[in-house]
């Protein structure tokens, strides 16, 4: 590949990065479109129309072999039944939050994943962590007890979304699936009982998809889309852009959604909330400044012909299962393997 054709693929991979995460990032203008839909049933068309959309794009591309290797490995398909599990529970928490006026906190939970990853990695697979990296989790600590006294409450709704996604990737790093063969299983598992909510739904005359025009039904159709089409930008940019860049650009999707939160959707933002977001925001930036100090000295250590020492980070080698099917275990912390 020569130069120029390279700084051209770099150019696209870019674009591609940009799009998706700011797809994820205003994908709460999306959810209120649904409305009179409650959020079960937004939920269960999504896992629906997901399967098929992601269906569709593989009979196209014509990749089916997978498929057939997953069923004949128990444990693989167990791990992608309990990873459709959690991804459902962030889906409906998400999306409850959003049509629920709760914007802001849905953001803070992708704020705060790449914190609670690195605690889960230290708690639960022994991993050890540099001094920096426990100043940010210590800070990220402080700013969780801080926006509990702004709210009144634990952030609940945070909580529950940072560490089903730290639980969601922890599950796909034993799955050594592709990106859209990954949404593939996991709608697969969930279609039955999406299928199994809507007809409830609609035997108690509860069920808007038949109900309130073509315009209603059309935007729940295409709740598949916008699932999948994030999803094939992702990653386009992954294989052409570097992972420290594709890290850092993973947070333009909860700065979106904080934005829409306050200047869109007008939502209260009191001293003490702001006091906790800042503090969530000093963390982020000691965690990357740490990860982008190592990366630059492991750069330098292999320039130079030594061997670079084995990491010790939580966040990049928990969160390792990435959309595109391949692992990495670098210092920066890893994009989410499914946002919003």
């Amino acid at each position: 590949m020569t130069p120029a054709q390279a700084k051209a693929e770099a150019r696209i991979g870019l674009l591609n990065g940009f799009a998706a995460y700011g797809m994820w990032g205003l994908v709460p203008l999306f959810w209120p479109l649904l409305k009179p839909a409650g959020a079960g049933e937004i939920l269960a068309h999504r896992m629906a129309w997901s399967l098929v959309v992601v269906g569709v794009a593989l009979l196209v591309v014509r990749r089916w072999a997978w498929a057939g290797e997953l069923l004949r490995q128990p444990r693989k398909l167990g791990l992608v039944t309990v990873a459709a599990s959690v991804i459902t529970l962030n889906w409906g928490v998400y999306i409850w939050a959003v049509n629920s006026g709760h914007v802001v906190e849905a953001s803070l939970g992708y704020f705060i994943n790449p914190l609670v990853t690195i605690a889960i990695g230290v708690l639960l697979l022994g991993e050890r962590l540099r001094p920096v990296q426990w100043t940010a989790v210590g800070v990220g600590l402080a700013a969780v007890l801080v926006l509990a006294f702004g709210y009144g409450r634990p952030p609940w709704i945070s909580l529950v979304l940072a560490f089903s996604f730290a639980a969601y990737g922890l599950v796909k790093k034993k799955v050594n699936i592709g990106g859209l063969e990954s949404l593939a299983a996991e709608t697969a598992v969930q279609f039955l009982p999406a299928l199994a909510f809507v007809l409830w739904l609609g035997s108690r005359g509860e069920a808007t998809f038949a109900t309130e025009g073509f315009g209603h039904a059309a935007l729940l159709a295409a709740t598949g889309v916008v699932t999948a089409v994030p999803l094939v930008c992702f990653g386009a940019a992954a294989i052409r852009v570097p992972l420290s860049t594709l890290g850092l650009l993973q947070y333009l999707a909860p700065v979106f959604q904080f934005l829409l939160g306050i200047l869109y959707f007008h939502e209260a933002m009191p001293a003490e909330r702001w006091a906790g977001f800042g503090l969530v925001w000093l963390a982020l930036s000691l965690l990357t400044f740490d990860a982008l100090r190592t990366a630059r000295r492991r750069a330098g250590e292999t320039q130079g012909g030594f061997a670079p020492s084995p990491p010790a980070v939580g966040a990049s080698r928990l969160v390792l299962k990435r959309r595109t099917g391949s692992q990495s275990t670098r210092p920066v912390p890893q994009p989410p393997a499914r946002t919003p």
